[in-house]
């Protein structure tokens, strides 16, 4: 008898440490737990420049295709929305479509360049200019050249269009341009003339050169279409293989900014838009992929 009952006791322990291992096998708790099973849910938020935007679109979308427990959310505003939804920590990463300034690295934990891009300078097909100089584009911007004959086109008034303050496409054209400045504090003036026509995004300055006569703007080389005409810039052509050589000046790249830890969910975004998967999205968007 004494033995039958060692040996109940013993089968009742041995299914109690079974049904134990299998509850903390089944709860994620073993050794054997992969990152992909840790990152197999979650969300990404992805917050800033407009002209980021539509390539974190189509790579967001490529990614869910892909990963059925992650949802990636993407929000324009603009760079500077971007540098402020990192610091107010509500977005896994800033799309900026400029470098990080001095003033905004404290914030800034990582910097991830995920593509390269040009700024067109375009123009409204009436115009009847082909070329200009990047001095003639400063000169255009702070209000020094005001009709298009100054230029070999029409005897018309040159309508500037810009984009809004804190706009990343900004933030680079003036800077590149030189209609961005320093004064002797080291504070940056933009000088763009106070009449041009602001627009709140890449697709509204498009619009607006595209329907309005004599008008001349600038939007993401990625985001070029034939309803406006680009102008070459001391000759040489906007495209990404004159980017790339830099014969073409005007461009700048594509940055995500986060903190300096992201979660198992972005990280694996992250790596996504880094393959090369992920970089043919990006050429497949008329944007220039960092690994060629």
């Amino acid at each position: 008898m004494k033995m039958k009952s060692i040996m109940k006791k013993t089968a009742i322990t041995g299914m109690i440490v079974a049904l134990a291992l299998m509850t903390f096998t089944a709860c994620g708790g073993g050794d054997d737990a992969t990152g992909d099973d840790a990152a197999a849910g979650g969300s990404v938020v992805i917050a800033g420049s407009t002209s980021v935007q539509p390539l974190s679109e189509m790579l967001a979308e490529q990614f869910m295709s892909e990963n059925d427990g992650i949802t990636v959310e993407v929000q324009g505003g603009g760079s500077g929305q971007g540098v402020k939804a990192i610091e107010e920590k509500i977005a896994d990463f800033g799309a900026l479509s400029r470098g990080v300034k001095e003033e905004e690295e404290s914030v800034v934990g990582e910097e991830h360049t995920i593509a390269m891009d040009g700024i067109a300078v375009v123009v409204n097909k009436d115009t009847g200019v082909d070329d200009i100089s990047m001095e003639e584009i400063k000169q255009i911007y702070v209000g020094e050249i005001t009709n298009w004959k100054d230029l070999g086109g029409e005897d018309e008034d040159i309508v500037v269009v810009s984009r809004e303050e804190g706009s990343g496409t900004r933030g680079a054209f003036t800077e590149l341009t030189g209609v961005m400045e320093k004064d002797e504090n080291g504070e940056e003036i933009d000088n763009t003339v106070d009449t041009a026509l602001i627009q709140g995004s890449t697709g509204a300055v498009t619009q607006t050169v595209s329907s309005t006569p004599f008008s001349v703007g600038y939007v993401s080389l990625g985001s070029l279409d034939e309803s406006v005409k680009a102008l070459t810039i001391d000759n040489v052509v906007a495209s990404n293989e004159n980017v790339l050589n830099d014969t073409y000046k005007l461009s700048r790249p594509f940055i995500y900014i986060s903190d300096a830890e992201i979660s198992e969910a972005a990280q694996a975004y992250l790596d996504f838009v880094m393959s090369d998967d992920g970089q043919a999205i990006v050429e497949e968007a008329g944007f220039i992929p960092i690994n060629k």
